[in-house]
């Protein structure tokens, strides 16, 4: 069913992405990096120049992003999860090698090519100018590499990724970097849809090197940390709906979740099914939040400081959920919205964007 939604879509995508050349972090340096050519570098979204102190500390406006902060980097790897997943789901449906191979040049610049690839680490994301040269918060910008890694995971178990090893080891070690080190340990513990984008990262790359381990402990963080503390009982996100743009952070939480639910359940252990003591699972969630993506004129909170008007998109919590409990009207739904959004922020917060590699199986290309 996605492949024959999707079909004319991708093809077109991917032939129009055959042409474009990788752009990493090397293409760019922001003179207030603290890093070096192959650190990813951002600045944090909501923080501002003090009109009383224009030389002194940034100050935080939250929900209004900065268009002056330094964003190249975080472009770039955007533009890489739009490229790479597009080309290698080309590649499910036709079997045409020229999509692997483009596919394969774009994650080799990123992660093997010694000249142009990204140091593992995200040590200097989301900087804040005068008060630090970056956060545990910023370990959210590399959401972006989930479904690159996803496609990567397909190209390479099928024989069609050239260097497969060195781009797994490029992933082994940022997964290992997350789990260690103090910005990545402080994103992991964060409470609200960071803490859940962390679970959607790592668990993704522990399949891509096969760290079975790290899925397993994926797992039971959702059960025992995301599921009973971000999932109200009436099934609202309440950590979501405290922040300026509450409809849209519902939406994002919501589809991390689901991701998680659709990259990690298995046989034995079926996230979608599972519940807390009291009720509270992606079920009741998932009944709570479809109502106001059908219609959003009955959300009963305040509406969004920004981008109120660019939101829903085609939300992959629609389609992965209502396979998994049967509700078609999750799936018309899923089909009516648009896939392909051209606002920067939307495009941003809609990290998943080729939802046939997540049907697939790891060596079975999808059927046409």
């Amino acid at each position: 069913m996605v492949a024959a939604v999707d079909r004319r879509r991708i093809l077109a995508t991917a032939d129009k992405y055959l042409s474009e050349q990788p752009v990493t972090v090397t293409a760019a340096r922001c003179e207030r990096s603290a890093g070096g050519l192959h650190d990813y570098y951002s600045e944090a979204d909501y923080w501002w120049p003090d009109p009383k102190n224009p030389n002194g500390p940034y100050i935080q406006r939250d929900g209004f992003s900065n268009p002056k902060n330094f964003n190249e980097h975080r472009h770039a790897m955007v533009r890489l999860s739009l490229i790479v997943p597009a080309l290698t789901a080309a590649w499910e449906l036709s079997g045409k090698k020229k999509y692997a191979d483009h596919a394969g040049k774009h994650l080799r610049a990123w992660f093997v090519d010694p000249a142009t690839r990204m140091n593992a680490n995200l040590e200097y994301s989301q900087a804040i100018f005068g008060l630090n040269k970056g956060r545990g918060i910023g370990v959210i910008d590399t959401l972006h590499l989930v479904e690159p890694a996803r496609a990567a995971t397909l190209l390479a178990a099928a024989g069609a990724l050239d260097g497969a090893k060195d781009v797994q080891g490029w992933f082994a070690n940022y997964l290992e970097w997350m789990r260690t080190s103090k910005n990545g340990q402080e994103e992991r513990d964060a409470k609200n849809n960071h803490g859940s984008c962390w679970v959607m990262q790592a668990g993704e790359y522990a399949r891509f090197t096969g760290n079975a381990e790290v899925m397993a402990w994926c797992r039971e963080r959702f059960k025992t940390v995301l599921a009973p503390d971000q999932i109200a009982a009436d099934g609202s996100l309440p950590l979501e709906l405290r922040r300026t743009k509450p409809f849209s952070y519902s939406i994002f939480d919501m589809d991390v979740l689901c991701t998680i639910c659709q990259s990690l359940s298995t046989e034995n252990d079926n996230l979608w099914t599972f519940t807390t003591p009291d009720g509270r699972g992606m079920q009741k969630m998932m009944a709570y939040m479809y109502p106001f993506i059908n219609d959003k004129s009955t959300w009963p909170f305040k509406r969004d400081v920004e981008h109120w008007d660019d939101f829903p998109v085609r939300q992959p919590g629609l389609l992965f959920s209502g396979l998994a409990y049967g509700q078609q009207d999750y799936i018309a739904l899923w089909k009516r919205l648009n896939p392909d959004p051209v606002v920067p922020e939307v495009i941003r917060n809609y990290p998943v964007r080729q939802p046939l590699l997540w049907m697939a199986r790891p060596g079975n290309r999808a059927k046409v």
